[in-house]
């Protein structure tokens, strides 16, 4: 009979993405000693995290704060580029407005009012953050503007981010585990004791006096998918990380943890129709300055409501509902300039033409007479006497469409014309467990489980139907910092009340 290899520790953490790491340093630098598990082997960790830009949300009232979470900006900087503010009130209208007003309001709070103390938090710990220019402002009169509230990412996007809390981590003396997948939690009446996990294949344990899972939600399992986000998700594009299967979600469920959130809903964007699962580079999110269509050539979405970053992460489900779950997203000359840098490179699924009839012959799938009927009456709807600029909600619409394009809207009458292949991309999964505002996952009857506390993708109930872009990172810093603080105050108490000395 194999022997069951044994490990001990303070507090054991089920996940290494951006949410695991910052409980794993909160909890470490609060006194505790920390072992965490990554399913993922070395090549392949941080979960969604590597995968994202490293673009984050946070509130600010004005150049002093931003000076104090980007050290590096010169008075030049400044002078050069409007960031504006976005206060915590804001951050949490957005929050509510986003998702219908079904965010769970303490959460949400929590999420809005530490956002600002725990970007500062990170700071402190060697993560470094710069504009994001190129993607959230453009210059207009010699002068960037920041829009949508966002304006930060971390110094080499997801995989700069995830390398950094990495590397505090370990001077940190953080244990990590690669290969080490967890399956059970050890629990009895008293609470939760450690975990089981299969380490480099074999089944093994760790005994711990708390537990924090931060393993992501159900993304990348297309059979959960398609039992709680309903039929054709399966065929949805999978982003991200091939590692978020949803297990750590069920180890808390199988011992009585409640379920909280849009379980039927996620973060679906849209981009390249033909790359393989789990590539980077998939997006497509400058489709505010044209319009999109699907196989019957008609525009189905209203491209301008709202900027990108308020629409984008509801899109892709749209456009798994369309015929053959795909479409066009289609440019002119007048704004190609404006196309993100996700536009370029040979992983693209484009095409180019002179004319727009021949462009509609290069529509794959689409059918080119009902493109052109649909551009022909796009152009005319296009308000011609209000001005474009892209860093405001320009008001620049159409008028007597069934389907209105609100703002950035000019017509398509200058070739050569550019269209890009899209489908839906599942990138996280809304629905998750229940936790309090000390980051512990409730029961069935409402009651914290001892020992057990969650943060990240896992956690239910901040995001319903959409989501304000960069409130994921900022929602797996603030819970998982909460959640590290949490866990190592429980041992500590632990720890007096067995007369141990801390």
């Amino acid at each position: 009979m194999t022997e069951i290899r044994k490990f001990e520790t303070d507090i054991v953490v089920v996940g290494a993405g951006n949410a695991a790491m910052c409980a794993a340093i909160s909890a470490r630098e609060n006194g505790a000693s920390v072992t965490v598990l990554e399913k993922a082997p070395e090549s392949e960790k941080g979960g969604n995290s590597t995968y994202t830009h490293g673009s984050i949300r946070f509130a600010y009232d004005g150049e002093e704060d931003l000076k104090q979470i980007m050290p590096d900006l010169t008075a030049e900087d400044f002078a050069n580029t409007d960031f504006g503010s976005y206060p915590e009130e804001e951050f949490f209208h957005d929050m509510c407005r986003m998702t219908e007003y079904r965010t769970d309001p303490e959460l949400a709070s929590l999420l809005t009012g530490n956002s600002f103390e725990t970007m500062k938090w990170l700071v402190s710990h060697k993560i470094r953050y710069v504009p994001i220019y190129g993607r959230q402002a453009f210059k207009v009169d010699g002068k960037f503007k920041f829009w949508g509230g966002m304006i930060a990412e971390s110094v080499g996007g997801g995989p700069g981010l995830v390398g950094s809390l990495y590397e505090e981590a370990s001077r940190l003396d953080v244990e990590v585990l690669f290969n080490a997948m967890a399956s059970e939690l050890i629990h009895d009446d008293e609470g939760v004791h450690g975990v089981i996990f299969k380490y480099k294949g074999r089944t093994s344990e760790v005994r711990a006096k708390a537990v924090i899972l931060a393993s992501g939600g159900f993304h990348a399992n297309p059979e959960m998918r398609t039992r709680y986000l309903g039929p054709k998700w399966d065929l949805a594009h999978a982003r991200g990380s091939r590692y978020n299967t949803g297990e750590g979600i069920q180890m808390a469920l199988n011992i009585g943890a409640i379920a909280s959130g849009n379980w039927s809903g996620c973060h679906s964007v849209g981009g390249d129709r033909y790359l393989p699962e789990f590539t980077e580079g998939f997006q497509r999110l400058s489709y505010p300055f044209g319009i999109i269509v699907n196989a019957e050539g008609k525009r189905f979405v209203d491209e301008g409501a709202d900027f990108r970053n308020y629409t984008y992460a509801k899109y892709g489900k749209l456009i798994l509902e369309q015929p053959g779950q795909f479409a066009w997203q289609i440019f002119d000359q007048k704004v190609s300039g404006l196309l993100r840098e996700e536009y370029r490179g040979k992983q693209v699924t484009k095409v180019k033409a002179d004319t727009l009839e021949e462009l509609a012959e290069k529509l794959d799938g689409v059918d080119p007479n009902g493109f052109l009927q649909t551009v022909k009456e796009y152009n005319e709807a296009v308000r011609a006497d209000i001005p474009f600029n892209p860093n405001i909600k320009d008001g620049k619409c159409t008028e007597g469409q069934a389907v209105r394009k609100s703002n950035w809207a000019n017509t398509l009458d200058e070739g050569p014309f550019e269209a890009y292949a899209v489908t839906c991309g599942i990138t996280f999964t809304f629905g998750g467990l229940k936790i309090n505002s000390n980051a512990e996952v409730q029961d069935i009857l409402y009651q914290s489980i001892p020992g057990l506390y969650g943060a990240g993708e896992l956690v239910g109930g901040l995001f319903y139907f959409n989501y304000p872009g960069g409130a994921g990172l900022m929602a797996g810093s603030v819970f998982g910092k909460i959640a590290g603080e949490n866990a190592a105050r429980f041992i500590h108490k632990a720890k007096e009340s067995d007369g141990l000395k801390i």
